[in-house]
């Protein structure tokens, strides 16, 4: 029978042989992983794969047991554990989520909140400058400065801003304002004239004057001058009367027309023979075609208001310039022709006739001009005086640049004037 072996001793020598046991197995290509039973995988060096670390404690024996023979690896950190994150409490019972409104309620509430506007415009988004002054100190300084001074325009250059912008209006329709006396020589025609050429000179728009003097008008040639009009063809009131029915456009009309800038002009009848013989239903078919073409028409009716076309003429005005003077016959003619107008059915056209007075021969001293201004402007709507003026006085050609600043500003007021009748 063997010898008993004593356990104490079997345990000892055992226990000396499991490191023999565990090199021997490296060696051989190691031996069965304790955790899984299986063998370990050998590389080509002969060195098996690094298992992956399981836990910081295993991980230090196994890096320790692996170890190859060499330099000392520096030991394996262990892994910092995250610090504790404290969570607030949850409630015992969760809140409840509000009920979501019906489609109806919804609607409901956006037809009950205010609508946008989109009516009313916006306010101004940029800053309205202040108008640049033109001439005197004002002006001067702004000029020196470079616009970064400015004191804005005087009174007299705002009241001219304000005669420019009555004139400019726009008008909706074709209108017509006659000039007629009771006397010849007194400034009707230059006041025709000068108004014309001061409504082409601000309103977008060409004006139209017609001359329908029966006595031989120089409306046109008061315009042009007289060497001018005698080198054109002498087209007049009365050739247009001819072809009217077949003027069916403005370059059709043109043929009959002169031009002085921008104010087109219809010539009268230079043969006393026939000058006379216009009819009231003549001028209106001329109105009427002239209507079709110009906002602005004015007709220089010569002397009198009995003559044929005159019926027609005032039938069609739409307010009246009554041309005046400083002597004493021009002043109670004036007066005459406003009475006689009342007195025949136009009474309107009389209460909103502008009286224009020409200081077109210089009277004496006896002559009380502000008694005359005071006497006529109680019968009209207004009354306007023009200066004294060679440039009219002469009885030649009217051209604004040779006026006198004073002259040419009459003949703004007087066109701001008529132009406020129209609306």
């Amino acid at each position: 029978m063997p010898e008993p072996v004593d356990k104490q001793t079997a345990d000892t020598s055992v226990d000396e042989e499991k490191p023999e046991r565990r090199r021997r197995d490296r060696r051989r290509g190691g031996a069965p992983d304790a955790l899984t039973g299986t063998m370990p995988i050998i590389t080509s060096d002969g060195v098996p794969p690094r298992r992956p670390v399981r836990s910081s404690s295993w991980a230090e024996a196994a890096a320790a047991a692996d170890a190859p023979s060499g330099p000392a690896r520096p030991p394996v950190q262990p892994q910092q554990s995250a610090p504790a994150i404290s969570l607030p409490a949850v409630p015992a019972t969760a809140p409840a989520v509000p009920a979501q409104p019906s489609r109806a309620a919804t609607r409901a509430a956006a037809l009950a909140a205010p609508a946008p506007d989109f009516i009313s415009p916006p306010g101004l988004f940029v800053r309205e400058q202040r108008p640049r002054p033109v001439g005197g100190f004002r002006g001067a300084l702004y000029k020196m400065t470079g616009g970064g001074l400015n004191l804005g325009p005087s009174a007299r250059q705002r009241e001219e801003d304000d005669l420019a912008r009555r004139i400019s209006r726009q008008l909706q329709g074709s209108y017509n304002t006659a000039v007629l006396s009771l006397k010849g020589g007194i400034g009707k025609t230059s006041t025709t004239v000068g108004v014309g050429l001061t409504l082409a000179e601000f309103r977008g728009d060409s004006p139209c004057a017609i001359d329908a003097n029966p006595d031989s008008g120089d409306l046109v040639e008061r315009a042009l001058g007289e060497g001018i009009y005698q080198q054109q063809s002498p087209r007049t009131i009365t050739d247009l009367l001819k072809n009217v029915d077949s003027v069916d456009s403005l370059t059709a009309l043109a043929r009959y027309m002169h031009h002085a800038g921008r104010l087109h002009l219809i010539a009268g009848e230079q043969d006393p023979e026939v000058s006379d013989s216009l009819t009231a239903e003549e001028y209106l078919r001329i109105r009427k075609l002239i209507s079709g073409y110009y906002s602005v028409a004015l007709t220089d009716c010569g002397t009198g208001v009995t003559h044929n076309a005159m019926s027609g003429i005032l039938q069609s005005a739409d307010n009246l310039i009554i041309a005046a003077g400083y002597a004493v016959s021009g002043a109670k003619r004036a007066r005459s022709t406003l009475q006689w107008l009342a007195g025949h059915g136009y009474e309107e056209l009389a209460r909103n006739a502008v009286v224009v007075i020409t200081d077109k021969d210089e009277v004496s001293s006896r002559v009380d001009k502000d008694a005359i201004e005071d006497h006529l402007s109680g019968i009209c709507r207004q009354l306007i005086a023009v200066p004294h003026d060679r440039g009219v006085a002469d009885g030649d050609l009217v051209t604004l640049d040779a006026l006198r600043p004073e002259t040419r500003r009459a003949y703004r007021e007087i066109a701001a004037a008529i132009v406020d009748g129209y609306v």
